[in-house]
Order: structure tokens, then sequence, then C-alpha cells
């Protein structure tokens, strides 16, 4: 059979395609030009890129759970909440907050565990930082706040942007775009004070100024915890008189009545130099005159200890020593103490009915060192 013969308008053209094309003269022309098979070519290649991209981005994604080593960005802006390997990831639209944790590792009151469970609990994206007390940056620290306590919290200026900030702004005290929590003010229990109260010269005093051991007392006189203590406390005296410095500072607590009248009262024998004896009397008969409601039994009491008695009814009706008072119980709140009686053996710290052996065994330390 004779083959059958293809015109030229079925022939291929010039480039291959075979379109059917002519021109005038019957002659194939070219129907693809080199720049239509370039832009072929660039689109065939950016559906394999873009393709390649999403297929590697699923990829990425299963990989990372996979492996544990991550999460899918895109998941995690739709998710509030996920779990993996046993823990709950939880999404807050606060800030990541930094707390500078100023503290003494061989303090064994100063753990902050606690501390820090609450603080998640009111502030949930805060990350603590652990700063040596004594290192260049908690001295620097300690300078600049004028903190006298450990543990001590320091928190980054992100705070500013939490609600708790918000709320509670008198909590914190600022300096240089820094923030300290005065943890008094919350409660916070003190581990460490990083000096002793300061002794002043019309406090009750007993021993020598210059004693390398210093014990503060602050105390109220119708405590019962502090009568304990204080029997304790005078026979430890009697052992250390001539090497440990005793001061006795009023905190008469609101809870008890005639203890601002007992104050009072105390102060007007220490002007006549009798403050301990009169001590020991206001301790002996708590529950005597802790019944009564004016200062008549206190008055009674200057009689028996023989002091000037016309000079101490005026002294302790006139209320002379109110300011004196005041003072000790400002000491005390600038301090953190809130409950009696408050004890520091220098600046080694502890509250309570302590026994003798207790108080010996701070003192002692103390002057070993």
């Amino acid at each position: 059979m004779e083959e059958e013969k293809k015109t030229e308008s079925e022939a291929p053209c010039e480039c291959g395609c075979e379109c059917g094309c002519e021109n005038e003269d019957g002659k194939n022309k070219k129907c693809c030009s080199e720049k239509d098979s370039k832009k072929m070519k660039n689109i065939i290649s950016l559906v394999i890129l873009l393709g390649g991209l999403f297929i590697g981005s699923l990829f990425v994604d299963v990989a990372q759970m996979v492996r544990g080593s991550g999460f899918s960005t895109k998941n995690l802006n739709r998710s509030e909440i996920f779990q993996s390997e046993g823990k709950t990831w939880v999404a807050y639209s606060e800030p990541a907050v930094p707390v500078q944790v100023i503290n003494d590792d061989s303090c064994d009151k100063c753990d902050v565990s606690d501390a820090l469970v609450w603080m998640r609990r009111i502030v949930p994206t805060i990350s603590t930082e652990k700063v040596d007390y004594s290192s260049a940056k908690g001295k620097e620290l300690i300078q600049k706040f004028g903190i006298k306590t450990l543990p001590a919290f320091v928190f980054g200026s992100d705070v500013t942007k939490t609600d708790f900030y918000s709320q509670a702004q008198t909590l914190f005290t600022e300096k240089d775009n820094r923030f300290l929590l005065n943890s008094d003010q919350i409660g916070l229990p003190v581990g460490k004070y990083l000096e002793s109260p300061a002794v002043f010269d019309n406090d009750a005093i007993s021993g020598p100024k210059d004693a390398k051991v210093k014990v503060v007392i602050f105390s109220d006189f119708q405590c019962p915890y502090c009568k304990v203590f204080f029997q304790n406390l005078r026979t430890v005296m009697g052992q250390y008189q001539d090497n440990v410095l005793f001061d006795f500072k009023e905190l008469p607590l609101d809870i008890h009545p005639q203890a601002d009248n007992a104050a009072l009262a105390s102060e007007c024998a220490l002007e006549q130099g009798k403050f301990w004896e009169y001590a020991d009397k206001l301790y002996a008969a708590q529950a005597e005159w802790g019944a009564t409601k004016d200062t008549s039994k206190f008055k009674s009491y200057a009689v028996a200890l023989k002091l000037d008695t016309a000079k101490f009814n005026s002294c302790l009706d006139s209320k002379k020593y109110k300011d004196k008072v005041a003072a000790d119980v400002q000491q005390a709140a600038d301090l953190g103490l809130t409950g009696t009686p408050s004890i520091f053996v220098n600046n080694n710290f502890d509250s309570g009915a302590l026994t003798a052996d207790q108080l010996k065994g701070m003192i002692d330390a103390e002057l070993n060192k």
C-alpha cells in the first residue's frame, strides 16, 4: 500500500510542535518561540518548588513530633493548651517576666520553693535567675534597693504589663526600671537578715555596748509566749552579761488591750534605772494586770520596787514615752516583724518561746566566729 503523504500543513513546525500552522507560501512557521518554551519551564519549576515547600513543612511538623524536638508553630498558634510527655503546656497572653532571686545557699530558712509556687499562681509566666547575695551582682542589687532580708525578689520591667502589677503596684519599689517585691507586706517569711537591728542609747540595754554579740528582743508584756521566753532570757543574761549586749524593744500588739500601758510603764521604770526589775514584775504578774483596764496596777508595782512614785505616776499618766514606743514599733515594721517574741542574735533571727539552751546555742555560735 502506498504510504499516505502528510501535507505541509500537517508536518511538524520547525520548533517541533505539531500545530499545523503555515505561512503565506504554504511553508511551516514557528508556532513555539524560545520565549514561550522558557516561560513554560519556569512555571513547571515554580510548581515543583511550591509543592516541595508544602510537603517539606508537613515533614518538619511530623518529624518534630516524632523526635520530640519541638512543635509546629502553626499548631501552637491554634492551641491554648496541649500535653506532651506527662506535662501540660498552657498559652498565656502576658509576657515572660524575669525574676532575680537574691539568696544565700547556706541559709537553712531561705528556701524559696513555697514562695515561687505562690508567685506562679499570680504571675504564671515568671522565669527565675538565682543570684548569690555575696556576688558582685547580689551586692549591687542589695545596695541599690536597700535590701535588709533574704530571700529577695527583683522583677524585670515586663512585670508592669501583668494584671498583678496593675492591681498591686504598692507592693513594689522601682529603681532603674527594675522592681523589688516588698515581701514583708504580703507575709512572705524572712529567712535571713543582712544586718542586726540598730541599738539606740535610750533602749533598755544590759551588757557592754561594744560587745561582739548583740541580742535584740522585740517583745509584748501581755504576750504569754513572751513571758515564757523572758524567763529563759533572764537565765541566759546571768551567764553572758559581761560579753554580750542584751537590748529589749517594745512591740505591743493590738490584740492585747493593756500591752500599750505596760510598755509605757516599763519605759517610765527605765527612766529610773529599774527596767529589768520592773519587766520581771510585769511578766510574773501578767494575768493580774492583764485583767484590769486602768493603770493602777502598774503604779502599785512602782511602789513595790521603791521607785519615785510621783515621778513614775506623772510619766505614766502623761504617756511620756509614747513616741519612744511608737519608734520601736516602727523599727519592727521596717524589719517585717509581725509577732512576738522576735529575737535577733546579731543578724540571726528566730521567734517564739526559745529555750535557754536554744538561745545559748545561737549566742555561742556567734562568739565562736
